[in-house]
């Protein structure tokens, strides 16, 4: 094999399990494009509606209506999570909290969709690799047997070298598949705790606690007024 052989003759070299080698490095590139795509974080947590829902519900200014209508129309991860709190407005903190926690965990599946296949491309191409080096290097044994390459180093390499093509293709699409499966594995962890935050706003919100300290200061701001 000369130093200028192109990929396609690397790629014939290494045999027939350089084709699923290839397959995975293609799933592997169609599944970080489309897990990029879907974990934006302005897709997943848009600023605009977390800053204009939660400073509304803070301040008492949402109904249990409007709050649901907002989360229907913006149809974000997070929305999902606040319409499960707003389901179960005025109701004590611990049942809107097991409300949220649900929902969370549902919203993480679906974000940690095709994230597994990352690591199972890290897990299996360097398999397929070694498989094909141990059949290469039979190859090349059995080339020492028939041919009696042995007194031909020459022949020998080149067999040697063909049979670890598809070692080197296998960990060359393993370890940009681990490192995916880390970097969105950490990015999915963080979305969570961050809805998990906004979560708690909402129970903070609009939990029967909250409700009846909001009307114990109405009450306390009507006499005063009457007074005044």
């Amino acid at each position: 094999m000369t130093t200028g052989s192109s990929l396609l003759d690397i790629s014939t070299a290494g045999g027939m399990l350089m084709l699923p080698i290839g397959l995975c490095s293609l799933a592997l590139c169609m599944f970080v494009f489309e897990r990029a795509m879907s974990l934006r974080k302005g897709r997943v947590i848009p600023r605009p509606f977390v800053k204009r829902f939660v400073s509304q519900m803070q301040a008492g200014e949402l109904s249990r209506g409007e709050a649901t209508r907002l989360c229907k129309e913006n149809k974000s991860p997070v929305a999902s999570v606040c319409s499960a709190a707003v389901r179960k407005w005025g109701q004590p903190a611990q049942v809107i909290e097991a409300a949220i926690a649900d929902e969370g965990e549902r919203v993480g599946n679906r974000l940690r969709r095709y994230i597994r296949m990352f690591n199972g491309i890290s897990t299996i191409t360097p398999l397929l690799g070694l498989l094909g080096t141990v059949i290469g290097m039979i190859r090349a044994f059995n080339a020492i047997v028939t041919t009696g390459a042995m007194g031909k180093p020459e022949l020998l390499a080149a067999g040697i070298s063909q049979a670890l093509i598809t070692t080197a293709a296998g960990l060359c699409v393993a370890i940009p598949a681990l490192i995916a499966y880390l970097y969105f594995t950490s990015r999915v962890d963080r979305l969570l705790m961050e809805m998990d935050t906004i979560g708690q706003k909402m129970v903070d919100s609009i939990s029967l606690e909250a409700r009846k300290r909001s009307e114990k200061r109405r009450v306390v701001k009507q006499p005063a007024k009457r007074a005044a």
